[in-house]
C-alpha cells in the first residue's frame, strides 16, 4: 500500500564541513548529534550551553573533530 508520508529528520549530514546549528531543541536531532559526536545527551547540552550552538564550537570544546 502506498503511504503519502514520509518522515523528516532533521540533524546532522554527512558532511559536517559546514558550520551547522546543533539544534538541541528537537530529540531526534539530540540523538543524531549525540550518536555522531559520541557524547552523552547532558554532555552535549553542556557544551552547546556553554559555546553556543555552532557545530564546529561544540565539537572543538568536545574534542571531536
Amino acid at each position: 500500500m502506498f503511504n503519502p508520508v514520509q518522515e523528516t529528520v532533521v540533524g546532522p549530514p554527512a558532511d559536517q564541513s559546514a558550520d551547522l546549528a546543533v539544534d538541541v531543541t528537537q530529540l531526534v536531532a539530540v540523538e543524531q548529534w549525540t550518536k555522531q559526536l559520541g557524547v552523552t545527551e547532558a554532555e552535549l547540552r553542556l557544551a552547546v550551553a556553554e559555546v553556543g550552538t555552532s557545530a564546529d564550537e561544540v565539537r572543538t570544546h568536545l574534542g571531536v573533530q
